[in-house]
């Protein structure tokens, strides 16, 4: 809808950010060794492994790094053993949050994940308290200008794809987990290029909250972003861009 945002749209904005401080190479080293070490180094016969290093790749991360990333978690080379963790809780207004977490010490980052709800006005929850509002989905976005719309939805829902919708920037295409690898690699045999692909927690209903609170959860959600340990935040947060500007000023 024009005029609203979620956070996940604010999150294609802040890759940005990311990709210049370096934090997305750690994200991906940490996910290609748990990837690796959980299902085989063959990418092939592991289609977690696949996706991290199609993310690597479409980061510029050079081979070398990923190749000792992989055999890392394959034993090859010595490394880190990462614990994956998830923590469920709520922002201001009642806003549900998701965090995905690799990390080598649960004891040091489950108070420091808590820390950060309580600081911005929000409420660490029990495990299965918020997941349940979330679905695992495959999302792809590609830049609105770098195909025509209609060859698109015909090449992404031949591939498998549940729907295809225009945003303002870009067409947001959702798969399920299942099918995402496919349609992914049949965008990249079509030329079409992409701005985001991942197998995300996708909300099944948004909660709108106003200018004060919206930015209030916002600091939550770059805050835990932040967070060295973190690999992903979800949030069903959707707010309105006009009241977050006039907060902000």
């Amino acid at each position: 809808m024009s005029g609203h945002s979620k956070w996940s749209t604010i999150k294609h904005k802040k890759a940005a950010a990311d990709a210049k401080r370096g934090k997305i190479f750690t994200r991906l080293i940490k996910e290609l060794t748990v990837a690796a070490r959980f299902g085989g180094g063959d990418p092939a016969g592991n289609p977690r492994l696949r996706t991290a290093i199609a993310d690597a790749k479409a980061a510029n991360m050079p081979a070398d790094n990923i190749k000792r990333a992989i055999q890392k978690g394959t034993g090859e080379l010595p490394g880190v053993s990462y614990e994956e963790v998830s923590y469920e809780g709520y922002g201001p207004g009642g806003v549900a949050v998701l965090v995905e977490v690799l990390t080598d010490n649960k004891m040091r980052t489950t108070p420091e994940i808590r820390h950060l709800f309580t600081k911005h006005g929000g409420d660490l929850g029990q495990p299965n308290s918020v997941a349940w509002m979330f679905e695992k989905k495959g999302q792809i976005t590609v830049p609105i200008g770098a195909a025509d719309e209609s060859r698109l939805m015909e090449i992404v829902l031949e591939a498998g794809a549940e729907d295809l919708q225009a945003t303002e920037e870009h067409y947001e295409i959702t798969s399920s987990p299942a099918s995402f690898s496919t349609v992914r690699e049949s965008l990249e045999r079509e030329g079409v290029p992409t701005a985001e692909a991942a197998v995300v927690m996708a909300p099944q209903n948004v909660v709108h909250v106003d200018g004060k609170r919206a930015q209030q959860c916002m600091k939550l959600l770059e805050a835990l972003e932040d967070h060295e340990d973190v690999q992903h935040v979800y949030a069903n947060l959707e707010f309105d861009e006009a009241d977050l500007e006039a907060e902000a000023s």
